[in-house]
């Protein structure tokens, strides 16, 4: 018999599944199940960008692209970001397209990280930072960001976070899984530490257009003196509804894109070819798909934030992506006590808060990337589940 523990990555072992996927799974196991649990938008890919990946393939465009993606691709990237962010890129050296945001994550930590070094983490947070930290060699520090604040990440959290091996920041704004979104005047505060203490930045911006209220997104790359110690990470999933077509992009100095090329050359190749057609296309014709996504969500969003207030599950209101984050506490459950017991009581599906982080326990998050009648049906569900499980009254 094969020991296989004496064969396998020691530090991939020793890293938990997600905690997403978990009820993911178990709602895919369960007939009638109202799921609120994948951030993925109910929105179909524009016509007009199916169209143009279509037509790639009907002329035969299946071969592979440039290792760091078709030229008129990063031309259109780096003009978008001009146009709709304020920041300028030479699309030559300093656009990279990827296999979704989460491979540029991946690149852009295994590019800087070394052994030892440590990498701030602000949580709750997207699963993926801090398995990519530890698989890259580098430690984990989590930030833990507070409800009181609203979930953003604070000049004064930061600062006491420093250490000598820090070597990177992680800046995940808009946020998932709470919401939470830094303005222009929190961004700065932050900036001043950073040039302070010498450190690159992460800032995952994939949820930037998904920015609600008469504030636009701001990137941290448009914050004086940042761009050149930042990597943004975008792409298409979210703003256009094209998480199948697996796209994504990174912009920073070339120094650092080059070294993340490189990596993208053995890991990857190229993006997906008909993929990056159609995202030429959701560029240069799509601001018009992105406005009318923004505001269904924006209807969602108050409607559930809403339900939730009234039936005591208290939470702020989000000011982006397409979660919210309510506390669970009244109900006298753990988080994932209270998603289990929903998901078999009542079969809706919802991610508890500590999947994120341990500072996510209290909470959980839903995702109202569906429609309203699929979010008006859970809510009802949610609030007879504190009523006949959890003891608490119903209004």
């Amino acid at each position: 018999m094969i020991d296989y523990s004496k064969l396998m990555n020691s530090k991939l072992c020793g890293i938990k599944p997600s905690g997403i996927r978990k009820f993911f799974d178990i709602a895919n196991e369960m007939d009638h199940v109202i799921s609120l649990s994948i951030g993925e938008p109910d929105f179909t890919t524009p016509w007009h960008v199916r169209q143009e990946g279509i037509e790639a393939l009907r002329r035969g465009h299946t071969w592979y692209s440039p290792n760091s993606g078709f030229i008129e691709l990063r031309k259109q990237i780096s003009g978008y970001y001009a146009r709709r962010f304020n920041v300028e890129y030479n699309p030559d050296h300093e656009v990279l397209v990827t296999v979704g945001g989460s491979e540029a994550i991946d690149l852009c930590i295994r590019a800087v990280v070394e052994e030892g070094d440590e990498v701030l983490i602000p949580q709750p947070a997207f699963v993926c930072y801090e398995p990519m930290t530890v698989m890259s060699g580098g430690k984990p520090v989590i930030i833990r960001t507070k409800s009181e604040n609203e979930f953003r990440l604070t000049a004064a959290e930061l600062e006491a976070a420093i250490t000598p091996k820090t070597k990177l920041l992680i800046l995940p704004f808009p946020n998932n899984p709470t919401g939470a979104v830094m303005r222009r005047q929190h961004l700065e505060e932050i900036a001043k530490v950073i040039e302070k203490h010498n450190i690159l930045v992460l800032s995952d911006e994939i949820y930037g257009e998904l920015t609600y209220g008469k504030e636009r997104h701001v990137s941290f790359a448009d914050i004086k003196g940042m761009k050149e110690r930042t990597v943004v990470v975008g792409g298409f999933s979210k703003a256009y509804a094209m998480t199948g077509w697996r796209l994504g992009y990174a912009l920073g100095p070339e120094p650092v894109i080059s070294q993340m090329l490189k990596l993208h050359q053995y890991m990857i190749m190229s993006a997906p070819t008909p993929s990056q057609y159609a995202a030429i296309e959701a560029l240069k014709h799509g601001d018009a798909d992105i406005e009318h996504m923004r505001e269904e969500y924006d209807i969602r969003r108050r409607f559930i934030v809403d339900s939730f207030c009234r039936m005591g599950l208290t939470c702020f209101e989000p000011e982006g992506a397409f979660y919210v984050f309510p506390s669970i506490q009244i109900s006298g459950l753990s988080s994932e006590e209270f998603c289990e017991k929903l998901i078999y009581a009542q079969k809706v599906a919802i991610v508890p808060g500590n999947a994120f982080g341990e500072c996510g326990e209290g909470f959980a998050r839903v995702s109202y990337s569906y429609s309203l009648k699929h979010i008006q049906e859970a809510v009802e569900r949610i609030e007879r589940f504190l009523y006949e499980s959890c003891g608490k009254s119903s209004s």
